[in-house]
């Protein structure tokens, strides 16, 4: 049987189009900005090369793997300066440059552990130490401040700017499940399924080193068992149980006037639509407890909040539904699977979700508690009958 050759590939990774094209162009932009102001150093009297070859391998975590553990600002700036001081040492204490070159990178690589900044370029710092040659050498530990650190921290920069200008998230950020209360219990997200505990275990058990911060991968798994959920769930569609009989209110209903209608009704959220009954926004017991500020049991608008209002443009507050509604609103259409609004509410730490149809007008409004009804009788109706005992 002949040998697959197709083992050898790794798994294929779900790259856009978007980030197909904004990775290399951000190396392409990284590289000729470290080079360029490298190059202006060495006119300055350094005797230094302008930039080293591990800057390439940095590029590549930097522009397309910006969440990489391996990518962060202390791995990039730690890994390569330590790695580079460890082949200097190495390359003063041992004559043979055979043994030298594999001490070097060994040694970096425990460094890099034990600091917690591994970073794989590092192991190509250290060896340009140890093989760079009489101009690498003749810096003695001046390498590691001019070219490391120097071209580490130019790439380092070219790089933030660079994701923030194209919308990009570096420095990497973990985005924790949203805990709106403030209180001390776990987010909705993290409430299903497994134990952070569990996880810690299985990773102990695993004992190997995962190109992916640990919150991330934990996020990822409780993202995939809401997205199993929805492979599983019956064709329940949001149509089919959303609350069709709406109180809304306009973006110029006054605050006092909206707040009643909540309070009447008891509810959570209202609506804000247009004259031509599209949803424009929807303004909750949230934006009434922090937004206005209460004189005599009525809401009114702060002079924070009018300030806020006024450095982002909107028109002058004049205590109505607009001063203080969530806009844009994350909305649902009648066809949208159950299972798709539960993800929602359960990432986004909503309560609340209008359903608007395609022309943006509204159709009705679909809480958590229709969804949980929904739910258990979706449960019911599909859990298989316990036989009885045999006679």
């Amino acid at each position: 049987m002949f040998f697959d050759f197709r083992r050898l590939l790794p798994a294929s990774q779900a790259f856009s189009l978007r980030e197909r094209i904004r990775a290399p162009l951000g190396a392409l932009l990284g590289i000729a900005v470290t080079a360029a102001f490298g190059a202006l150093a060495v006119q300055q009297g350094q005797i230094s090369p302008a930039i080293i070859a591990p800057m390439g391998a940095s590029a590549v975590l930097l522009f397309a793997a910006p969440a990489s553990p391996l990518a962060q600002p202390w791995s990039v700036l730690g890994g390569n300066g330590i790695a580079a001081a460890v082949g200097v040492a190495v390359t003063w204490l041992v004559p043979d440059q055979s043994l030298a070159a594999a001490l070097a990178v060994s040694l970096a690589i425990a460094a890099m552990i034990a600091c917690r900044c591994l970073h794989p370029p590092g192991g190509a710092v250290a060896l340009t130490a140890v093989v760079g040659g009489p101009a690498v050498h003749d810096l003695g530990l001046s390498f590691v401040l001019w070219p490391v650190l120097g071209n580490s921290l130019l790439l380092l920069v070219s790089a933030m700017l660079y994701h923030r200008l194209t919308r990009g998230s570096y420095p990497h950020r973990q985005q924790p499940a949203v805990n709106r209360h403030a209180t001390s219990d776990p987010a909705p997200l993290a409430r299903i399924g497994f134990e952070p505990a569990d996880l810690d275990e299985v990773l102990k058990d695993f004992d190997q080193y995962l190109d992916i911060d640990r919150d991330d991968l934990e996020t990822i798994l409780r993202r995939t068992e809401l997205r199993s959920y929805r492979r599983r769930a019956l064709h329940v569609t949001c149509e089919s149980i959303m609350s069709r009989d709406v109180v809304a209110v306009g973006p110029d209903t006054s605050l006092r006037e909206a707040h009643e209608l909540m309070r009447r009704h008891h509810f959570r959220a209202l609506p804000v639509t247009n004259e031509k009954a599209e949803v424009v926004g929807i303004v909750t017991q949230s934006d009434f407890l922090h937004k206005p500020r209460w004189v005599a049991g009525q809401p009114r608008i702060d002079i924070a909040q009018r300030l806020r209002l006024i450095l982002s443009g909107a028109t002058a507050p004049n205590d109505t539904v607009k001063d203080i509604m969530t806009a844009p609103v994350r909305t649902l259409r009648p066809e949208t699977p159950l299972a798709d609004a539960v993800i929602l509410f359960a990432e986004g730490g909503l309560h609340d979700l209008p359903v608007v149809r395609e022309s943006g007008k509204l159709a009705g409004i679909l809480s958590q508690s229709d969804a949980l009804v929904a739910m258990l009788q979706d449960r019911s109706a599909g859990a298989a009958p316990i036989p009885s005992p045999a006679a």
